[in-house]
């Protein structure tokens, strides 16, 4: 096993010997002509000319060694389901689905909005597109028809699929509605809505000519063999849209050869998952993690996903440590907002499976606290490995990896640059590297390595301008803080912009202060994110009213409060509602208007607002510290 420094190194030193090796571990239609080309900075394409497909790596390929291997282990708690595809089974069911799409004219390039529970079809629909070379984008069954509109409009799919719910908490979370009025919103709705039926709502409301049922289609293509369609390594797989700073997701394109060679790379390297065996992350297939590693990662590596569709506390605090004592799972990828959840539980839901199976879990998604780190340390008795990554590189930047070199843990931190990463601590202000020990912003020089975005869905150059275009040099920003101490360990330390990171999800506070304006009594409002001992930040909001009378009467604060609230939850969903909503007569700007976030922030925050000398009414922040009660 070679040391960590050599790896990273020969990694960084080497990239087309090093990216050459790992690109074996995948299978290719036709060979790479050229392992980079990065012509055009920051655009890099990865294994030129190499011709490959993401469900043929992920399920046909194994069907010669381990077609009755378990494959894909799905278990709601929500509807009480459990059942087991092996790769012979899922192949089966993926060349139905994709019949199915093929049916309704879906052809190479096209796009499917994919907004689904946590359901086996999700899965089935997911490698379905990919086998037909058409670009899904999964949509967070979480989100609201605004934001599914917002989407449909800016990736113009040719279909969505849809389910009539998911479940949460015993009861049904209808979606139908949501898609009807989604459709009605965009300007470029799909021409067709195939609809997953799991009998959970009453009169559901069908569109005639437009609304599939899947049930009925499937049937008629129970033994359908759907051809594989070879795509280009730099051709798109699929967009995920992800926050940004303006309030208009952006849609982080995927390629394909990178992407498939990018984690069948640290399904060895890092998470240490041998093919054959079982890896559960608890993550939804709405976000990155869900897309890396519930349906991709594992499946290329020839191991078991599972598929969670419910709670970490129901029907009790010990059902994670069920699913990992009954199906043997070997490496657990959760988040520390789930784990701090648990900590809050009886003590002997951690004691009641037989869990000796497990040799590491991974926590992701939000700066791990030292004393969850430790807790759940001390509680599980294995490495517990929090590591660092982002929606637009598709896999971990920062981590300890178990596969290569296990270096110790340091409490906070999520371990060094993984391997392909030249990731450097610069000053804001001058571009160059800090001292270690100093905060910074943390950058990537360079070309990113394989599986990170290719661009920007439809804008090359917001691309450029969103993550290439802050520092003198070409840099790719995380905008994100980090330090660096002296034994080269990495601390991130928070977002340098405006999104916040709310249990593991990113929100744009643009897109919330747009929601909350949709109400028409507010004039102004400002968004941050505070501090949150469970959910690592919560959004609150501030917000200035058109006519300030309307809270002289009795209990009116309370009413409007709760009013703002709901019209976010409308808009945006419940994963974006604010935890609290002031009311202040002024909010604390520059003299040049600019809305001072990161002072309000602290003030709500009860810490120091900082440098203040461009404030330009110093009563906005009396307002501020009265609306908090600091």
């Amino acid at each position: 096993m070679s040391s960590y420094e050599d790896f990273h190194r020969r990694s960084i030193e080497d990239p087309e010997g090093f990216w050459g090796e790992q690109a074996q571990m995948i299978h290719w239609h036709k060979p790479p002509q050229k392992v980079r080309d990065y012509s055009k900075p920051p655009f890099c394409k990865w294994f030129v000319g190499g011709e490959t497909n993401l469900c043929y790596n992920a399920v046909d390929r194994h069907l010669a060694e381990r077609a009755n291997q378990p494959a894909l282990i799905y278990i709601s708690t929500e509807t009480d389901e459990e059942k087991v595809y092996t790769f012979a089974e899922l192949h089966r069911e993926v060349n139905r689905f994709a019949a199915v799409l093929q049916s309704q004219g879906l052809q190479k390039g096209d796009r499917v909005i994919i907004y689904m529970p946590m359901i086996a079809e999700a899965l089935f629909a997911v490698l379905a597109c990919v086998r037909l070379g058409a670009v899904h984008s999964v949509v967070f069954g979480g989100f609201a028809a605004y934001n599914l509109a917002v989407r449909i409009d800016d990736a113009k799919p040719k279909l969505m699929i849809t389910s009539d719910a998911g479940m949460r908490g015993g009861k049904a979370v209808p979606y139908k509605h949501l898609v009807d009025e989604s459709c009605s919103l965009a300007k470029f709705p799909p021409e067709k809505v195939i609809l997953i039926n799991r009998g959970l709502v009453k009169d559901m409301a069908i569109t005639e000519g437009r609304d599939l049922d899947y049930a009925t289609l499937r049937a008629q293509h129970m033994d359908a063999e759907v051809p594989i369609t070879w795509l280009e390594s730099n051709e798109p797989s699929y967009i995920l849209y992800t926050s940004g700073t303006t309030g208009i997701p952006k849609g982080v394109q995927r390629d394909t050869g990178g992407y498939a060679v990018a984690l069948a790379s640290t399904m060895k390297h890092l998470y240490a998952v041998n093919p054959g065996e079982t890896m559960f992350a608890t993550s939804d297939i709405g976000w990155v993690v869900g897309h890396s590693y519930i349906i991709y990662g594992q499946l290329i590596n020839g191991s078991a996903t599972i598929l969670y569709e419910g709670l970490p506390t129901r029907p009790d605090a010990g059902i994670w440590w069920k699913i990992v004592q009954d199906y043997k799972v070997r490496s657990m990828f959760s988040s520390p907002t789930a784990i701090r959840v648990l900590k809050s539980q009886d003590p002997k839901y951690m004691r009641m499976y037989d869990i000796s199976c497990l040799r590491y879990l991974f926590l992701a998604g939000e700066p791990l606290d030292e004393p969850t780190s430790r807790w759940i340390t001390d509680s599980l008795q294995i490495p517990v490995i929090d590591h660092y990554w982002q929606t637009e590189t598709g896999w971990p930047m920062l981590s300890y990896l178990p596969g290569v070199d296990l270096k110790p843990n340091r409490f906070g931190s999520p371990g060094f640059p993984v391997y392909g990463y030249d990731i450097k601590v610069i000053s804001e202000g001058t571009g160059e590297e800090v001292p270690r020990g100093d905060k910074g912003v943390l950058v990537v020089v360079p070309p990113l390595p394989p599986g990170c975005l290719s661009t920007v869905w439809g804008d090359d150059k917001r691309f450029v301008q969103s993550y290439f275009s802050s520092f003198k040099e070409m840099l790719y920003t995380s905008s994100d803080w980090a330090v660096r101490d002296e034994d080269g360990y990495f601390f991130i330390l928070g977002r340098t912009d405006d999104v916040i990171n709310v249990a593991g999800h990113r929100l744009g506070t643009r897109e919330i202060e747009e929601a909350i304006q949709a109400h028409s009594a507010v004039a102004e409002v400002a968004v941050i994110g505070v501090a949150d001992s469970v959910k690592g930040q919560v959004p609150v909001g501030f917000c200035r009213l058109r006519d300030p009378t309307l809270l002289d009467e009795p209990g009116a604060e309370a009413r409007l409060e709760k009013e703002v609230i709901g019209k976010v939850q409308e808009l945006l969903g419940a994963v974006a509602k604010p935890h609290r909503v002031h009311f202040v007569n002024a909010l604390p700007k520059t003299r040049s208007g600019k809305l001072l976030r990161r002072s309000i922030q602290a003030l709500a925050e009860g810490r120091d607002p900082g440098d203040l000398s461009t404030l330009d009414d110093p009563n906005s922040l009396e307002e501020v510290r009265r609306a908090v009660g600091h």
